[in-house]
């Protein structure tokens, strides 16, 4: 054991589904300095070894790809100098390597040799909500799957499973008893964040069924209003949508009987005002003494609900380091700064502020960019009616529950749909990004750029730099995940030449840097050309960040819409929070919106003297 606690100065990962050594003959070996100097920094598996069952530890963590007959190079990180030229001449960019800080030491968990690692853990706290907070691939999931004892700690020993001696001798003794522990006995209920999993496992049960079944503390009827769950509670689960899913499945562990909850991504899907009772009731496990850590990308949600933050830094898709908890504020402040004070580590080379507009001159804009007449659609079941209205060159932040008719209006101004009142919206050249992505090109992003533009716009650089689409240049469209379509389709809606640019919840799936980015380069757009934009989203610090104006929707959910005219970002902010019964107030040091937790003193002070969002 005294060499595997021996541990490299540096990580060198290999993403697995990227490398294609038979393309490319291994570029990496052969350009790599210590190789062609008799050293072994970077080695061909012998097939021989594979074909017989003796798979290096990198051929047995990706055991997935025998059946292609893929054969991998394995970085041996003590022995490589960390020159990166390796990295550099992958021509896929499968290859990462990483200088670490000395001080980490060995990784609470690694998956395998030249695989992810994650660095430190967290206990849960009885009578709190623990928050985590960081990037996408930065190993927010790998983290709970520890604390549920899915995964247990090997401390970068991935040959074999450490026994209980050994586990006991690497683990601090704070955080012996909980880890030792069997996971069948450690008293812990997870809701998972791919909530459709849910459905394909249990497609003809209902709703009700479902939850009901779990129920351990007799809180079924409880989280059937708390989670609204009333209206859907006999539909089955393959028929019902990402937000009934959701709801049902955080319901599900709310009536379960456990010592410690884990939430992981439980606002999406969900609109602001199922965000907030999410929040409320998944506070009310910790106000009853049981423990509760939530891994959350919407920063007010987060806010709302969490007593104390984590914070998970390093490089993504790589290492993951978990911060010491610190306050709420404290932790989403130090995250947004890129900077971590006590452990003096700086993650990020800028730091987000949100900046609060003054009103827009309307003396100074005499004629509005684009003009839309009232609408009206019916559906059998459904009836959307809006009001006309005008837009300058300004970016308008659209809110409103779920089902209520906000993806038809867009739909509307787009000319996807038609107006029952034969109301026409006049002819502008639309940049139309809908909310739910379809991936029917047959080839690689690269391809379809080439298609779709003859020559990149102005600025189109920095907009694949700052929505990482780099990484993604090589990939099949078909084959992109949620998030990386995501970042494509925003991409494309930027780019186009347009007198007026509608993007529907564009926040879905990305984590909270892409979420800011992506709010300020739709922002910038819309600046930079003089084009109106339309921005449909429940991320309320998003909206925040991106709107000039506000357009509320109303009415009763899967029934009948109602949208005003586009009012002023804060009277729309204002009279929006009024309907959740939520007040806001500004960080002074960020400058970001931060949601008052429900009757605290400065919650009660706002709402006493009527304002309820802080410009």
């Amino acid at each position: 054991m005294a060499k595997e606690k021996e541990r490299a100065s540096r990580v060198a990962v290999i993403d697995f589904s990227k490398c294609d050594s038979q393309k490319c003959g291994f570029a990496c070996v052969k350009i790599c300095p210590v190789k062609r100097m008799g050293g072994g920094a970077i080695a061909i598996p012998k097939e021989e070894k594979i074909a017989l069952g003796q798979a290096t530890p990198s051929q047995a963590a990706q055991a997935h790809h025998a059946k292609k007959n893929k054969v991998f190079p394995v970085i041996d990180e003590k022995q490589c100098v960390g020159c990166s030229l390796c990295a550099k001449k992958c021509p896929f960019g499968a290859i990462k390597i990483v200088n670490l800080p000395s001080a980490l030491g060995a990784p609470f968990f690694q998956y395998g040799q030249n695989s992810f690692r994650l660095f430190g853990f967290l206990l849960p706290q009885k009578k709190s909500v623990t928050g985590v907070i960081g990037v996408n691939g930065i190993g927010k999931t790998t983290l709970l799957r520890l604390l549920d004892g899915s995964l247990a700690p090997n401390f970068g020993v991935f040959h074999y499973e450490l026994t209980q001696k050994e586990l006991r001798s690497f683990l601090p003794p704070a955080a012996t008893q909980f880890f030792t522990t069997p996971a069948g006995e450690r008293g812990v209920v997870a809701k998972r964040q791919y909530v459709d999993e849910i459905a394909a496992q249990q497609p003809d049960d209902s709703i009700e069924y479902f939850v009901r079944s779990g129920d351990e503390r007799d809180a079924y009827a409880q989280a059937v209003k708390q989670f609204e769950l009333q209206n859907c509670l006999h539909r089955k689960l393959s028929e019902a949508s990402g937000g009934e899913l959701q709801r049902a499945a955080i319901a599900a562990a709310f009536v379960s009987d456990a010592q410690t909850y884990f939430f992981d991504e439980p606002a999406s899907f969900l609109d602001v005002k199922q965000r907030l009772l999410a929040a409320k009731g998944i506070r009310s496990l910790a106000q009853a003494g049981k423990s509760v850590v939530v891994v959350e990308h919407d920063l007010a949600v987060l806010d709302y609900l969490s007593d104390n933050v984590c914070v998970l830094y390093g490089e993504k898709g790589a290492f993951g380091v978990v911060s010491q908890p610190k306050s709420t504020r404290v932790g989403i402040n130090e995250f947004l700064d890129g900077f971590l004070r006590e452990e003096n580590v700086r993650f990020r080379e800028h730091a987000i502020h949100f900046h609060a507009r003054a009103p827009a001159d309307g003396k100074a804009r005499k004629e509005s960019v684009f003009a839309y007449p009232a609408l009206h659609k019916r559906y059998p079941e459904f009836e959307l009616r809006a009001a006309n209205g005008e837009v300058f060159a300004e970016t308008v932040g659209v809110l409103g529950p779920n089902a209520i008719g906000k993806t038809t209006f867009v739909k509307l101004l787009a000319g996807v749909e038609k107006s029952d009142n034969g109301a026409a919206v006049s002819k502008k050249r639309v940049a139309y990004k809908p909310q739910y992505l379809k991936s029917d090109f047959a080839g690689t992003v690269r391809e379809l750029f080439a298609k779709t533009m003859a020559s990149p716009p102005d600025g189109f650089a920095e907009i694949k730099r700052k929505l990482e689409i780099e990484d993604l240049l090589d990939k099949k469209v078909k084959e992109l995940s949620g998030g990386e379509l995501q970042r494509l389709s925003i991409a494309l809606s930027l780019a186009q030449e347009c007198d007026l640019r509608l993007i529907d919840e564009p926040s879905a799936f990305l984590d909270v840097e892409q979420r800011l980015e992506a709010a300020e380069l739709i922002k910038r757009a819309s600046d930079a050309a003089s084009t109106p934009c339309f921005v449909v989203d429940h991320d309320l610090l998003f909206i925040d960040a991106v709107s000039d104006k506000i357009l509320l929707f109303s009415g009763v959910a899967g029934k009948r819409g109602e949208a005003g005219a586009p009012q002023a970002q804060r009277e729309g902010m204002h009279d929006f929070l009024r309907e959740m019964g939520v007040t806001f107030r500004r960080d002074p040091q960020t400058g970001r919106p931060r949601a008052n937790k429900d009757g605290s003193v400065a919650d009660r002070e706002q709402k006493e003297s009527g304002n309820y969002y802080y410009a």
